[in-house]
């Protein structure tokens, strides 16, 4: 019986166990709020750009802002941590996937990549950042056909075109 049972214990090598992979956490972070961190990293990394957002000390939540047409903010103080990405809850009840991507991208710029608003527009009004503030003149174009513009911008202001 003991022969059989160093056996068994022999006969199991460590290439035979599966390496464990957790999946990226972001500690904080509201669960629907997870896949646009997630695609945030993923679109900087296609750009050449290391982004870690799990180790940034960014929390996330969904909750109501009661400043009016605010679907987003990011908040932090000069010296302190962690900051935090708040989208309004109705907005989010009501929004899009893409437009929900927007928002997310638009205050993580904020929040990780350290980005001000930038009011810009091209000569047909439509604005040439995904960082402006909503208060200017100029108007979103943010799709599927102007996606991959408005993301380089936000990962490499210089582009813009």
């Amino acid at each position: 019986m003991i022969l059989c049972i160093g056996l068994m214990i022999l006969g199991c090598s460590q290439d035979d166990v599966e390496e464990v992979v957790e999946p990226v956490t972001f500690p904080n972070v509201d669960a629907q709020l997870v896949p646009y961190f997630e695609r945030f990293q993923q679109e900087a990394a296609a750009r050449g750009i290391s982004v870690n957002l799990a180790t940034a000390d960014i929390e996330g939540v969904i909750e109501e802002i009661d400043e009016q047409h605010v679907a987003g903010q990011c908040s932090y103080g000069r010296f302190s941590n962690p900051r935090l990405v708040t989208i309004d809850a109705t907005f989010w009840r009501r929004s899009s996937n893409s437009f929900k991507e927007f928002i997310v991208f638009h205050e993580l710029g904020h929040c990780y990549l350290n980005r001000g608003h930038l009011e810009s527009s091209f000569s047909n009004g439509v604005c040439t950042s995904i960082m402006r503030s909503g208060t200017g003149n100029c108007f979103d174009n943010y799709n599927q056909n102007t996606r991959n513009y408005y993301l380089d911008e936000l990962f490499e202001p210089d582009l813009a075109r």
